[in-house]
């Protein structure tokens, strides 16, 4: 067996689905079906349970992946101890997440990771869940930083130590200004700005439409963005009130804007989350090093 075909099995695994995992490996579908055809041959066992749109794994394909995850994660390590000897780790992390102060946490790591390691170097993606889980999926990222709830059940996670509090932005001359909080019935009449993910029925969570009960689809939504900046800009032209998290526009003393929070208080955890199976670069296996010994939890 060789290691390349290995990885290969490995990516048609996690994938679920042939295609996939040839457009993530660069290879063209035939390719990857042959090179797995010879492998099941090799071997003299049935790998893989081939359908219609996807692939499931026979006992003896099961046992193939937990020996190959073994394997490959113990060229990768001893790769990396030799290289470690002629130097420092270098290489790109690919991060991808919604506006969340957790990016707080993980700015401190990439900062003290530049200092031991200054050749690593991070690249950061903004989008809503649905984006970054797509690009995760295609191998376009390493991680996806996701808001709860959201769907983490293809992935691997770790639970971030921070919480979201979700409130309004709105004009400091607004009346709900000299509010301390908002409740729902102060919404029922406002023109809204919501992000677009605060509102999609489609994807796995909607607190704020759960949080708001049964007349939420009778809200006045005025406004979607996916950036807290450009709602912010809304704002303070008198478009209406951003429904959006704290902390993430400016609300201080010499700003035109105030944030209230949502009473009852609605708040949301965060998840860094992987690709099941990932063969991680050295400088990205460093950064989810940093962040267990960080925050001194266990993967899920």
């Amino acid at each position: 067996m060789e290691l390349r075909v290995l990885r290969y099995f490995l990516a048609v695994a996690r994938e679920g689905n042939i295609t996939a995992a040839a457009n993530f490996l660069h290879l063209t579908q035939p390719t990857l079906s042959r090179q797995i055809k010879d492998l099941e041959e090799e071997l003299g066992q049935q790998l893989l349970i081939r359908k219609s749109h996807r692939i499931a794994l026979t006992p003896e394909g099961m046992l193939l992946r937990k020996r190959a995850e073994e394997i490959i994660s113990m060229v990768d390590k001893t790769e990396a101890e030799f290289s470690s000897m002629e130097g420092t780790i270098s290489g790109d992390i690919y991060i991808g997440g919604g506006e969340t102060q957790a990016i707080r946490d993980i700015a401190e790591i990439i900062r003290d990771l530049r200092v031991s390691c200054p050749g690593v170097h991070c690249h950061l993606y903004s989008g809503n869940e649905e984006e970054v889980t797509e690009r995760l999926d295609k191998g376009l990222l390493d991680f996806g930083i996701l808001i709860q709830p959201a769907d983490i059940s293809k992935y691997n996670y770790i639970n971030l130590p921070g919480r979201d509090i979700w409130g309004v932005i709105m004009r400091k001359d607004s009346p709900l200004a000299a509010k301390d909080r908002i409740e729902k019935s102060d919404l029922t009449e406002l023109p809204l700005i919501c992000s677009r993910q605060a509102i999609s029925p489609h994807l796995s969570g909607n607190e704020f439409a759960d949080w708001f009960g049964d007349d939420f689809d009778k809200l006045d939504i005025v406004t979607t963005f996916n950036l807290v900046y450009n709602a912010a800009v809304m704002v303070k032209a008198g478009v209406g009130y951003a429904l959006t998290l704290d902390n993430l526009a400016d609300t201080s003393a010499d700003s035109d804007i105030c944030f209230r929070p949502l009473y009852p208080q609605l708040e949301s955890g965060l998840n860094l989350i992987w690709k099941k199976y990932q063969i991680f670069s050295p400088a990205a296996d460093l950064f989810l090093k940093e962040v267990q010994d960080r925050f001194q939890t266990d993967a899920f």
